[in-house]
Order: C-alpha cells, then structure tokens, then sequence
C-alpha cells in the first residue's frame, strides 16, 4: 500500500496550481523502474484529470506549464474553456511500446504522461484519434501537440507511429537537449 502525505493546501511538487497528493518512493520491480519521489496528481491549474496520474514533480511541473501556456491559450474560450483532460497513462514499470527487449520507457520513471483527450467546460470531448484528422479540431489538437514541445523533452503524437495514433505521450526525458516532438 502506498503512503500518503498530502502538501500544503492538497497542493504538490511546491506549486499552489498542482493538486494531489505526495506519494512513498516506488521501487521499480525490474531494473530501470520506480519513482524516488512520486505525486499523484488530480488537477493542475484547476484542470482535472480523468484519473490520478503517478508522475515525478518534473512531470507533473512540465505538465502545469503545458497547460498554462499552451493548453489553455490553445482551447481559449471555446466550449466555455478546458475542464478536463483524459489521461491514458502515468506511471507504469514497462518497455517502450510495450515490445518486449525494448528498453525501458519513461512511463517506468514516473516521467510520462499520456493524454488521450480533452474536455470542454459545456461537456465537449476531443479524442486525439478522431480529433487529429477533423478538418474542424484537427488545427487545435495539433496545436496542442506543438505546444508540448518545450516543457516536455518527447512530445509523441499520430504521426509519430502506430502506438501514438490515439493519444498524446509528453514525457521529460532528461538525456536529451532540446525537445524531440514528433
């Protein structure tokens, strides 16, 4: 069972805006796995998440400047703002891709995210898979997308690969310099 210790005010990783909760080191059930120090977030920037994420703070930190900078000016007003967004992934001990002999993914570090939808303020859902192509949704989902570019150092979408056509991955991968989005 995990610990819990909860932040100042329900708030996590030092910033007022991340909600959650902070969670015992996970240690990784195969080499490569496990979180020092993991949160498990439910909101950032009073955006909810459609479940808890278990992510590290320089996760949940890259995500809360996604949304401030990029989600939420992306959406603006439309459909009366971003109320939610759908999580497909957090922290999972697995090989990229789940391929077998692939190395370790991020999501096995806490430094992964996958998000498979948004959802407006007047109930409006945007799925990543039907949105990306829509001559209508199309333009912000890759906005979206582009605008991951930065905080997180892999941003993955549709035309990445077969295993990124229905979500987006943002993960803060630390042995790079400079973001790889694709």
């Amino acid at each position: 069972m995990l610990e819990v210790r909860y932040g100042q005010n329900g708030s996590v990783c030092g910033v007022n805006a991340i909600r959650g909760q902070n969670l015992k080191a996970v240690p990784g059930r195969v080499s490569g796995c496990g979180i020092q120090k993991p949160v498990q977030i439910t909101e950032i920037s009073g955006v909810k998440l459609s479940t808890p994420a278990m992510v590290d703070c320089g996760t949940a930190k890259a995500l809360h400047s996604w949304i401030e900078k990029g989600a939420k000016p992306s959406v603006g007003r439309l459909g009366g703002g971003l109320a939610q967004l759908e999580v497909a992934a957090s922290y999972v001990c697995r090989p990229r891709n789940n391929q077998a002999g692939a190395k370790i993914s991020e999501h096995g570090r806490g430094r992964a995210i996958d998000i498979s939808a948004v959802l407006l303020e007047n109930g409006t859902r945007i799925t990543v898979l039907e949105g990306w192509n829509d001559p209508v949704r199309g333009p912000l989902m890759r906005k979206l997308h582009r605008a991951g570019c930065g905080p997180f150092g892999t941003v993955l979408g549709p035309e990445s690969d077969v295993y990124h056509r229905d979500h987006f991955h943002f993960d803060t991968a630390r042995y790079r310099s400079g973001s790889y989005c694709r």
